[in-house]
């Protein structure tokens, strides 16, 4: 994904939707990339974003993680 950055990962499914929700409420575009083996439960799901937005994404999610 040339010119797209990840931003998260997570085996979480939840996770991963309330920050690509919270990103695009921002005027940040993000695509989720399922990694994730639905059989056996292992993997993840990676955020990305296009690396104009990447250092906005970040400091949104860190903002989130420190509360």
């Amino acid at each position: 994904m040339e010119g797209w950055i990840c931003v998260y990962t997570s085996n979480k499914p939840h996770e991963i939707e309330y920050l690509k929700v919270l990103l695009e409420e921002n005027s940040i575009k993000a695509v989720e990339v399922n990694k994730l083996d639905s059989a056996y439960l292992f993997g993840d799901i990676e955020l990305y974003v296009s690396a104009e937005n990447a250092f906005n994404a970040k400091q949104l999610i860190s903002s989130l993680e420190s509360e």
